[in-house]
C-alpha cells in the first residue's frame, strides 16, 4: 500500500462523523478559552452590581446579564451538539442614543481605589467595558479558528452584539464624563479623513 493511501485512511471529513464530533483540537481549546472569559465576566458582573448607584446603569447591568446568560447557553449548546441551538443567536439592541459629546472638561487626577467604598459608577461601568471588549476580541479569534460551521457562526453573530453592549457603556460613560473624547484640531481631522480616494470599479473577470 502506498504511503498516500495509508494516509488517507487516517483522515476523516465532517460528513463522515457525528456533529458533536466536528470539532478541531485547537478550535475546542480557544472555544474554552472564550466560553471561560464569558463565564467570568458574567461572574464579574454579580459583583459590580452591589456596587452601583444610578438606576440606569443598574437596569443596563440587568438587561446585559439576561442576553449573556442566553447567549452562554447557546454556546454550551452548540459546543455539546455541533448542531443549531433551540434559541438562536440573537440581536442585543441598546436603549440610548448614540449622542456622543467631544471635548474635554477638567477632572481631578485619578489613583486607585484603596477601599471597597470607593468603587462608583465610574469604577463598575468601567469594570463592564473592559469585560465586554475581552469577550469581543476572544470571540473574534475564536470565530477565525473554529472549524464546526454551526459554532463558527454563533461565536462570529455574536460579535457584534458584544460591541454593541461596549459601545452601550461607552456612551453611558461619556455622559457623564467619565470617558471623554477630545478632538484633532479641524485641519488635521481633515487631513487625515481625506488621506484615502476610492478604488477604481473593478468589473467582472474574465474568464
Amino acid at each position: 500500500m502506498h504511503l498516500q493511501q495509508k494516509t488517507n485512511q487516517n483522515l476523516e471529513g465532517s460528513s463522515q462523523m457525528p456533529a458533536k464530533e466536528s470539532h478541531g483540537g485547537h478550535a475546542l481549546f480557544d472555544a474554552h478559552e472564550a466560553i471561560s472569559g464569558l463565564v467570568g465576566g458574567m461572574e464579574q458582573y454579580l459583583l459590580y452590581e452591589q456596587h452601583i448607584q444610578d438606576p440606569e446603569l443598574k437596569m443596563m447591568l440587568g438587561q446585559h446579564k439576561s442576553f449573556l446568560t442566553q447567549l452562554y447557553n447557546t454556546l454550551v449548546e452548540t459546543l455539546k451538539t455541533g448542531q443549531e441551538p433551540a434559541v438562536g443567536t440573537r440581536t442585543y439592541n441598546m436603549a440610548s442614543d448614540n449622542n456622543v459629546l467631544y471635548g474635554m472638561q477638567p477632572t481631578q487626577p485619578k489613583s486607585p481605589a484603596q477601599t471597597v467604598n470607593e468603587i462608583n459608577d465610574e469604577c463598575v461601568s468601567s469594570f463592564m467595558l473592559g469585560v465586554l471588549k475581552q469577550s469581543a476580541s476572544a470571540f473574534t479569534t475564536t470565530a477565525l479558528e473554529t472549524t464546526n460551521p454551526v459554532l463558527r457562526r454563533v461565536f462570529s453573530d455574536s460579535i457584534p452584539n458584544l460591541v454593541e453592549m461596549a459601545y452601550e457603556v461607552f456612551l453611558y460613560q461619556n455622559k457623564h464624563q467619565y470617558y471623554q473624547v477630545p478632538q484633532l484640531q479641524q485641519q488635521d481631522m481633515q487631513q487625515l479623513i481625506n488621506a484615502f480616494n476610492p478604488a477604481p470599479s473593478q468589473g467582472p473577470v474574465s474568464h
